[in-house]
């Protein structure tokens, strides 16, 4: 029998990785967004999750097997993120028709369970790195363990199993995303051969020289389906990365060669990629209409305030997988083909030149 799967955030980064590896494997798959978007074979549902009612009508008739939740709205301050992301995550849960048989629910969230919100990130006294899984939450607030608190509280009570999956920074595709790492330093790199400003790294010197690691959008969705389907990975939660570790001293360098570029000098302090672009938007308009891009908004393809947060961090952060492995999942996938993946895909749908 067909399985049916709903694909929460289905039009960002990791929600359409993840219903393109369903439906791939065969599963009908319902694609939840605000504004959905077109993919194939994929039923689109439109839904604004902070209107209880409104979804619980959306949801009408939509009895899942798997429930991916791999979406979040970033509010002005971290308790504006609380109530809004634990009330989204509610509305769903008690907008679906209650399950008949056994439902998982995936949860995406992120290394922020370790490092904290943003606006603490990265500050005060952290756990020890490579972060693992057993590690308890920080004593701040934090809309992840919120959000997780509405999971657990359905589990109970409606009786499903669920998943939890702690993703590094996601490289995928997604325009209008405001977390897009990847598409940002291609935007950024273009910018540099435009205008022949150097292409240097804009992070810390901890990120510059320490290990690092990252998570691919299909490697996070491989995952979800993966845990899912595995009684063993039933009520756990997991960290999910590439398998790979790396320096950005090495992986700039890569970068700039894709791009035809030559990496700049590190300068040894943080220099802001926010401030950098913050007068590229005509710019890259231009460049949109001489290459006949299909996106001429910057601000709906770079989020570099973002990309300023990861790489600007004062620590080494690196993931553990050991609990992941040691239950049978095996994927893996070099960060350097990811980011190269990407920008072949961000090029073949002209978004880059």
């Amino acid at each position: 029998m067909t399985k049916t799967a709903l694909v929460v955030g289905a039009s960002g980064i990791v929600g359409s990785a993840t219903a393109a590896l369903l439906v791939e494997q065969g599963w009908r798959v319902h694609g939840l967004a605000r504004r959905p978007t077109k993919q194939a074979n994929v039923h689109q549902v439109a839904a604004d999750l902070q209107d209880a009612e409104a979804t619980k009508t959306a949801l009408s008739g939509i009895e899942p097997d798997a429930v991916f939740i791999t979406t979040s709205l970033r509010q002005d301050s971290e308790a504006e993120n609380i109530r809004v992301n634990a009330a989204m995550v509610r509305n769903l849960l008690d907008g679906l028709p209650k399950p008949t048989g056994p439902r998982h629910v995936a949860l995406v969230t992120g290394l922020k369970h370790y490092l904290g919100p943003f606006e603490a990130y990265g500050k005060g006294t952290l756990p020890q790195t490579p972060f693992r899984e057993e590690q308890g939450r920080l004593d701040i607030e934090n809309f992840y363990y919120a959000q997780e608190d509405e999971v657990f509280a359905a589990a109970e009570r409606d009786g499903f199993t669920w998943s939890v999956h702690r993703p590094h920074t996601v490289i995928g595709k997604a325009v209008g995303n405001a977390m897009n790492m990847g598409t940002t330093l291609a935007v950024y790199a273009t910018l540099c051969r435009e205008t022949g400003r150097p292409f240097a790294f804009p992070g810390s010197a901890a990120q510059w020289s320490g290990l690092t690691d990252m998570t691919d959008a299909g490697q996070l969705a491989r995952q979800l389906l993966w845990a899912a389907e595995t009684e063993a990975a039933h009520d756990q939660a997991f960290n999910i990365v590439n398998g790979d570790v790396f320096r950005w001293q090495w992986m700039w360098d890569r970068i700039a060669e894709w791009f035809g570029l030559e990496a700049g000098p590190f300068e040894g302090t943080p220099q802001s990629l926010e401030q950098q672009m913050e007068d590229d938007a005509e710019l890259w308009r231009r460049i949109a209409e001489r290459d006949a891009l299909v996106e001429p908004d910057l601000t709906r393809l770079a989020s570099p305030w973002h990309t300023d947060a990861d790489l600007g961090r004062p620590i080494e952060v690196v993931t553990d997988m050991s609990k992941s492995r040691r239950l049978g999942f095996t994927g893996y996938q070099p960060t350097d083909d990811a980011f190269f993946a990407l920008f072949e895909q961000l090029r073949a749908d002209r978004l880059i030149p």
